[in-house]
């Protein structure tokens, strides 16, 4: 049993909690919004800490899932924050989707940092099945994968630090295109009146076939988009990949043209819808 910290118990940081009490550690919980935290102890058991820096005091680890890198910023590096408390051998797990940048700058602050993005949205968090890319040293991997593995089907040590980070750009930079394809193709058929049962049975066993197309072709046939993970995160999840490519040289036209295109869906309502909705912005 470990003594762990969580920092950060919403959408997906709640669930990912919940599955390390159930794996038999021992939680320290600390959310911006108090009522948050409280909420999850009611229901999981644990405490309630007053602080980052009060709740990482002592502990084996500290995890955070936040919003932002300021956020994350404040969480660990900010007044109260958890990095002051730690201890020497503890590991500090990053859930958050963040820059590179702070990802290497807290790799540099403390010896055992693991920049571990996720992928599998709120449904991944819930049943324990995330896909989480990971950036860091050995010894800092080493201490972090057997508490990752309680809400985890796949965990990949990818690199060094930041490198965690830029894998998750790579997966967004992969789902953007993906969604604006699946979108024009399901708006082609459905201007050609053709049977969208039939259309996704015929291609979706060749190469055409995707995550997306399996799980939101008839969603979003049916302008149904409420599945998890916002357009709005998306959002800052592309311009975090957009900025990466400044820096590093890649080119990412479609990236930067389907980012617009989000910003289209956000005037259109959808800020809060997820990121099928992209469909939205093509008339049938």
């Amino acid at each position: 049993m470990a003594h762990i910290a969580f920092i950060g118990t919403g959408i997906m940081g709640g669930p990912m909690a919940r599955h390390l009490a159930a794996a038999g550690h021992s939680l320290t919980v600390y959310n911006r919004t108090r009522a948050k935290a409280e909420a999850w102890v009611a229901a999981q058991g644990g405490t309630v800490a007053e602080s980052p820096a009060a709740a990482a005091a002592g502990k084996d680890a500290v995890i955070a899932c936040v919003g932002n890198d300021d956020d994350l910023a404040l969480v660990t590096i900010g007044t109260d924050g958890a990095f002051a408390a730690m201890r020497d051998d503890a590991v500090f797990i990053d859930h958050t989707t963040v820059s590179a940048d702070i990802a290497r700058r807290l790799a540099t602050a403390r010896a055992l940092v693991v920049d571990a993005p996720v992928s599998g949205g709120q449904a991944g968090a819930e049943n324990g099945k995330l896909s989480i890319m990971c950036g860091g040293s050995d010894a800092a991997m080493a201490s972090a994968a057997p508490l990752m593995a309680a809400y985890a089907l796949r965990i990949v040590h990818v690199g060094g630090p930041g490198a965690g980070q830029q894998t998750k750009m790579v997966n967004q930079i992969a789902i953007a295109g993906v969604l604006q394809g699946l979108s024009e193709a399901l708006r082609f058929a459905q201007a050609s009146e053709l049977d969208l049962a039939r259309v996704f049975e015929a291609i979706s066993g060749g190469a055409a076939q995707s995550w997306q197309m399996v799980n939101r072709w008839q969603t979003m046939s049916e302008d149904s988009f409420d599945f998890g993970f916002a357009v709005d995160w998306m959002r800052k999840d592309l311009g975090l990949a957009i900025d990466e490519a400044k820096k590093n040289g890649a080119t990412l036209p479609v990236t930067a043209m389907v980012d617009q295109f989000y910003a289209d869906v956000q005037k259109l309502g959808g800020a809060r819808q997820d990121t099928s909705s992209l469909v939205r912005r093509l008339p049938r």
